[in-house]
């Protein structure tokens, strides 16, 4: 893969100053036509051996393009705020909305070459690793995001070389350090290392363009030019498939939501909401008693010196008005104030919806030693999006992956998450509805959307069996709890977080 780059490709410096003026232009143009357009954005990532060029390319992208919408990020070692989530979330923040460029130098890749070739990380945690890496790159391709990645390479001579003439240079001497002659005395390893990573990551959805990094000139026109025939491909994709959807497009989308909801009424592939009996009670005497133990257990867990190591991401869904809020009040009334937020799902804001619909999400993973306590999740996709018609069915289709893929980094990293489904029955439900309704500072828990939710029960249950079916893991599995009785809902609630703490811990 690398001897093609090491070929000594040269571009003179007269058809280097002809030629890059209508790259530039091109670009710009491109760049632009992308802005207007909105639909998806781009992701550059540069990687590539040290001396190779990769910074000053950073440098020139940002020159050619309106830097008002590039977003350009260099990666290092993590940060303290960093390395307290998982590995993934410092790039996550850097995803850019849909009609922007992120020019991304240094990238996931970096850590599982190093890991392999300086800390000797086994040919299986490598192999992992690297499975993530093209799950979460095929999620944001899917997503339609364009991916343009580029390696930097120079041969084991040319690198030396240019080492040795930025050291030589003073103005040019800062940009060399002891780390890079250590890395150079690896050369061999890191080429064998990172020919097998880019073979292994580079897909048909998000190919790996390598580049001779020993000429200036040939390597800035190289990586314009990808960037520029990336932008234009998917551009022309864009104006296609617009011009043939038009209005025969926009009928037969209105017209999928029989059909979505004609599917759903065949794939209850679990009956688990269906069966629940419904019977169990539990006095207020009891409840107050055991209510009380289970907040004090949680005090002393959510205090343990042990979660330093871990954090926890409490997942709550279920029906409406099947007591999500006042389970949650009993959980934060036990953790200290600073160690936890409560993040309410609503209908995606404008900046969420230009980007993966994890996105919104991914930005509120924990650090260790905090509670992240989710009223609504990342399981809209396959609920209420799914039942509503507001996705495409490819998109929740592939949702339960990408979903069990996110919750899997969580949990590797130490993060303990806990989901719990509240079912009440449809009878249950128009009660507490109607008490909302009669009483006045309940009023706002009510809203006609609920109503409308409402006469989607069946398709709603349907779409939750389906969901605890297919994301029901052993690192984050599905609790199911009948809430027709709240004060026995919220016992359980806290009972069975304050378990899967202890397992963790």
């Amino acid at each position: 893969m690398f001897k093609s780059a090491e070929l000594g490709n040269r571009v003179d410096d007269a058809k280097y100053a002809k030629e890059v003026a209508k790259l530039r232009a091109d670009l710009l143009d491109a760049q632009y036509e992308l802005l207007e357009d909105k639909s998806f954005p781009v992701i550059v990532l540069v990687n590539g051996v040290e001396g190779a060029g990769k910074g000053e390319t950073v440098n020139l992208l940002n020159e050619w393009l309106d830097p008002r919408h590039v977003r350009s990020r260099a990666f290092g070692d993590p940060d303290e705020a960093e390395r307290l989530r998982p590995p993934m979330w410092r790039f996550w923040q850097a995803l850019p909305p849909k009609g922007k460029i992120a020019v991304l130098f240094g990238s996931w890749y970096t850590a599982p070459i190093v890991g392999r070739v300086v800390d000797k990380t086994s040919d299986g945690k490598l192999a992992a690793e690297l499975s993530r890496v093209r799950s979460f790159e095929q999620l944001l391709v899917d997503d339609g995001a364009v991916l343009v990645k580029l390696w930097f390479h120079l041969s084991k001579k040319a690198q030396k070389k240019r080492l040795v003439a930025l050291e030589k240079d003073k103005l040019t001497r800062w940009r060399v350090t002891a780390q890079d002659w250590r890395s150079f005395a690896r050369y061999d390893a890191f080429r064998r290392v990172s020919e097998h990573v880019l073979r292994e990551t580079s897909t048909g959805a998000a190919p790996w363009l390598v580049i001779d990094g020993s000429d200036p000139n040939y390597r800035a026109l190289a990586a314009g030019r990808a960037l520029l025939a990336a932008l234009r491909a998917r551009l022309g994709a864009a104006k296609e498939a617009a011009r043939k959807n038009g209005k025969a497009g926009r009928k037969k989308n209105g017209a999928s939501e029989d059909a979505a909801a004609s599917m759903l009424r065949t794939l209850d592939t679990a009956g688990i909401l269906k069966s629940l009996p419904f019977t169990e009670r539990l006095s207020k005497p009891k409840y107050e008693t055991k209510i009380v133990k289970a907040q004090a257990t949680l005090g002393r867990l959510s205090r343990s010196s042990k979660m330093k190591k871990h954090a926890v991401v409490a997942v709550f869904e279920g029906m409406d008005a099947a007591g999500k809020g006042g389970a949650i009040r009993r959980i934060t009334q036990a953790v200290d104030a600073r160690h936890f937020s409560v993040v309410p799902i609503a209908a995606p804001t404008e900046e969420e919806r230009a980007r993966p619909y994890l996105w919104r999400f991914w930005r509120h993973v924990p650090r260790r030693g905090q509670f992240a306590i989710f009223d609504r999740s990342w399981y809209g996709r396959v609920l209420v999006e799914r039942v509503e018609g507001f996705a495409a069915e490819d998109a929740w289709s592939r949702a339960y992956a990408e979903i069990n893929e996110f919750e899997q980094e969580l949990s590797d990293h130490g993060i303990v998450v806990v989901k719990f489904w509240l079912a009440i029955t449809k009878d249950e439900q128009m009660k507490r509805f109607k008490e909302r309704e009669a009483t006045r500072h309940k009023q706002f828990k009510i809203t006609a959307e609920d109503w409308r939710n409402r006469r989607k029960w069946d398709d709603y249950i349907v779409a939750a069996s389906d969901m605890i079916d297919r994301t029901g893991t052993a690192y984050a599995p599905w609790t199911v709890i009948e809430a027709n009785d709240k004060h026995l809902a919220r016992v359980r609630v806290l009972e069975t977080l304050n378990r899967r703490i202890r397992e963790a811990l």
